[in-house]
């Protein structure tokens, strides 16, 4: 079939995420075909530079060879098993692992299926901590620019009124402090001790993106903010958790980007990376002083009842068992250091251009903000169809080129992706 072929039996039937269908009255569907490495193919043959890592969960490349083995051997033995009352090796091994890579404390995992759900289950146990302590804390703190998923409790922790504002009515109630990534530092930590101070013994948890607030444009900051943080809410005794399921396993250029300020929260939300882009899986990882509070008889009404119906999926957890074998085998963290600085190098030119207002960089990941533009114009779009003509697939958050690549990215696919969105922008000017 050819991709017409393909694009009009879609629109007959998919409702796409993230995307206003009428859009694609004049906007081609793109049918895949198949993927290998950093590149993806339609069924025309065109081939694309997946520089976004297909919405930032792609680590090791499309079709990866080792994963693939992985998946055969464990869909020969168990595909799945309900994970009440039954365990797996997968789950098991996987656990292990993730609580001696994480930071110190996070002794105790609980898996669930997707991001959002991770960070459900999040709040729900920092809440539920306080209420079986008699305590009735229902405010939950995040960061203005935030965003956290699109279930409603993730929303409700989110900052990004295109996804938001229309369900305000229905959401509950939480609080956004000001973003290091919007102002300074210090202006952000006296905002948070305000609001802290205000809604005492009424919090039970700051959730935050550590150091790159994605969705929201990729807007940074730096790791001296965790730490005060750490502080701020170790003195109200309140809980952190760290929400890094975008910017986990590598993608600020150490394993957790919570480990550039050497802290540890309470909570770690884990999910994209951690299958490399197979699988669907998230796990929140817990203190032991959290897991103790939900410990008791059943009928003594404390036990934390959350379910999925594909929590600790055996496939997923293999595949995620290959994920780490391939961070510890080939050494991926120390390899990307030089990608990082060649991405740096590589993108400094943007900055001589007139419609590039900043170009910021935390690890693996780099955005390129452009000025002179109304978000009407969606100047986003363009840009990532003129990239495509040319083999590149970009996905511009309005006004702001980013890059996110998978790690198997060559030198040589780094400056293709680079020099063609410069000519791209570039080319805005005449």
């Amino acid at each position: 079939m050819t991709n017409q072929q393909l694009m009009d039996e879609d629109l007959k039937y998919i409702f796409h995420p993230c995307s206003q269908m009428k859009d694609h009255e004049k906007l081609p569907l793109i049918p895949i075909k198949k993927g290998k490495g950093s590149h993806i193919t339609d069924f025309e043959d065109n081939s694309y530079l997946d520089c976004i890592s297909s919405w930032w969960v792609n680590l090791f490349g499309h079709s990866n060879d080792y994963i693939n083995s992985k998946i055969r051997d464990q869909i020969e033995e168990l595909e799945h098993v309900i994970f009440a009352g039954f365990t797996h090796k997968p789950a098991i091994d996987l656990a292990s692992r993730l609580v001696k890579i994480t930071p110190k404390y996070l002794d105790k995992v609980f898996f669930a299926d997707n991001g959002s759900s991770a960070v459900e289950i999040a709040l729900k146990m920092s809440f539920q901590y306080f209420a079986n302590r008699g305590e009735r804390r229902t405010i939950f703190v995040s960061l203005q620019n935030s965003y956290h998923g699109e279930t409603m409790g993730a929303l409700a922790v989110s900052d990004t009124g295109l996804y938001k504002d229309i369900y305000t009515d229905i959401l509950i109630k939480t609080v956004q402090a000001k973003s290091p990534a919007l102002v300074s530092e210090d202006e952000a930590i006296e905002d948070m001790k305000s609001i802290l101070k205000e809604h005492r013994y009424k919090i039970s948890s700051v959730i935050i993106e550590p150091l790159v607030q994605c969705a929201g444009s990729m807007k940074m900051y730096n790791p001296s903010y965790l730490k005060r943080l750490r502080t701020l809410c170790d003195e109200e005794g309140i809980f952190l958790i760290a929400d890094e399921i975008a910017v986990g396993f590598g993608r600020t250029g150490t394993m957790f980007a919570v480990d550039q300020a050497g802290i540890s929260p309470d909570f770690m939300c884990l999910s994209k990376g951690l299958t490399g882009g197979y699988m669907p899986l998230s796990v929140v990882m817990m203190t032991d002083e959290i897991y103790d509070a939900f410990y008791c008889d059943y009928n003594e009404g404390r036990s934390f009842l959350d379910s999925h119906s594909y929590t600790g999926n055996t496939i997923a957890c293999a595949v995620a068992n290959a994920v780490l074998d391939i961070f510890e085998k080939d050494n991926i963290i120390e390899k990307n250091l030089k990608k990082i600085e060649l991405i740096r190098k590589k993108t400094d030119k943007f900055r001589e251009l007139e419609n590039v207002l900043e170009v910021r960089q935390t690890g693996m990941i780099c955005a390129i903000e452009l000025k002179g533009y109304d978000t009407k114009e969606r100047i986003g779009l363009k840009i990532f169809q003129e990239a495509l003509k040319e083999g590149v697939y970009i996905r511009p958050l309005g006004n702001v080129i980013y890059f996110m690549p998978p790690y198997c990215f060559t030198k040589k696919e780094i400056k293709q992706m680079i020099d063609i969105t410069y000519l791209v922008v570039q080319g805005l000017l005449k």
